[in-house]
């Protein structure tokens, strides 16, 4: 089977996020899914690109929302008021609160009273589901196993989601012990994290770096509703294996390497793998990346190519020393920074696209603090 993958911008500035179209199949038979639709603007840049480069009658066999932030959900209402779509797939948080009740704080809750409470803090949500349903669109909850088109979900299966969503940032105060009976905190963002990050945007410290010498650190810390990003996967023989990954961190990674080893799906021999949230510093440590990619390699290679989705102006991302850390591991790294960027997996190339660019080494990254 063919894979296409396309990135689309979106956003600027420090206003990340992703929409991705996967073409999969024949040139002439073949099948389109959405992976997350970015911001409120991105929806109609979508709906357009869709129409222009695959028809006026265009359809979307699914539809897929990585994890409920507003910079990958916000589009697709949009593209489900405009594009006949036939499977959307997505957590819709208010409706695991009955299975959750127990992890919450505040032990008067009811179940309906937890899903009216966190249903309130998901309007966008709620707003695609609306439209998914009046459209005749069905809704499927992305469980790991799951075959979603020409992949598979390696990550996170039910129980993990539930154990994090009292710790997303819109629901309500978790009950701490519980939570850490299971050996699964993630932890909220507080207001005094918040204000150290806005008091250290402009003070970026920098230091050198080698092939050799990596500076990269295992132990990065990325939001629950990050964590709870679909990890996404695709075999269809060699040099056709690959990556999706959303916004994922650390511990959502490490749960997809466990559920492919134990299901015998091969990694690090990847085609194409997306670099998890916008190259963030905070979601991918060499551990990690020794296990899912492969080890450090002596020179480069450009093994298989490494996608960063990151609006054109963000000062913050990627990291230098993340995409290095992709280089070391046989990464031919291109970020998209308010174009598209298309891996063509064995589809050809359309007119007026031109080769990418690759980002090169650097020698002067980030202080990991």
């Amino acid at each position: 089977m063919k894979c296409e993958i396309e990135f689309l911008p979106v956003g600027d500035a420090s206003k990340a996020g992703d929409a991705i179209v996967v073409r999969y199949g024949e040139p002439d038979a073949y099948e389109l899914m959405l992976v997350d639709g970015g911001t409120l603007d991105t929806g109609d840049a979508i709906v357009e690109h869709l129409r222009q480069q695959f028809g006026p009658a265009v359809t979307l066999s699914h539809v897929v929302l990585t994890h409920s932030d507003s910079d990958h959900a916000s589009g697709l209402r949009k593209v489900l008021e405009e594009v006949p779509t036939t499977n959307l797939w997505l957590h819709v948080p208010w409706l695991h609160a009955a299975e959750t009740l127990h992890l919450f704080g505040d032990k008067r809750w009811t179940a309906a009273g937890l899903a009216n409470a966190i249903k309130g803090e998901y309007g966008i949500v709620s707003d695609i589901l609306d439209l998914a349903r009046d459209k005749g669109c069905a809704v499927y909850f992305p469980d790991q196993g799951s075959q979603i088109g020409p992949f598979t979900v390696l990550a996170p299966n039910r129980a993990t989601y539930n154990h994090l969503l009292p710790q997303f940032d819109r629901t309500p105060a978790p009950d701490q012990a519980a939570i850490e009976a299971v050996n699964m905190w993630i932890g909220k963002r507080t207001l005094l994290a918040k204000l150290f990050e806005l008091a250290s945007k402009g003070a970026e410290k920098w230091t050198t770096e080698t092939w050799e010498s990596e500076r990269l650190r295992d132990g990065g810390v990325t939001s629950a509703s990050n964590e709870s990003s679909l990890i996404l996967y695709a075999d269809h023989g060699v040099g056709n294996r690959l990556l999706l990954t959303g916004d994922a961190g650390i511990n959502a990674l490490w749960w997809a390497i466990g559920y492919a080893k134990a299901n015998a799906l091969p990694l690090q021999n990847f085609n194409f793998v997306q670099v998890p949230h916008h190259g963030s510093r905070r979601n991918v440590g060499p551990a990690v990346l020794d296990a899912l990619l492969g080890p450090k390699e002596p020179a480069a290679t450009n093994r298989f190519a490494a996608f960063v989705s990151a609006p054109k102006d963000d000062s913050s991302h990627p990291r230098k020393i993340v995409l290095n850390a992709f280089m070391r591991r046989g990464g031919r790294v291109v970020i998209t920074q308010g174009a598209k960027k298309v891996h063509w997996g064995g589809f050809p190339a359309r007119a007026g696209y031109v080769n990418a660019v690759a980002t090169a080494f650097s020698s002067t990254v980030e202080e990991y603090d």
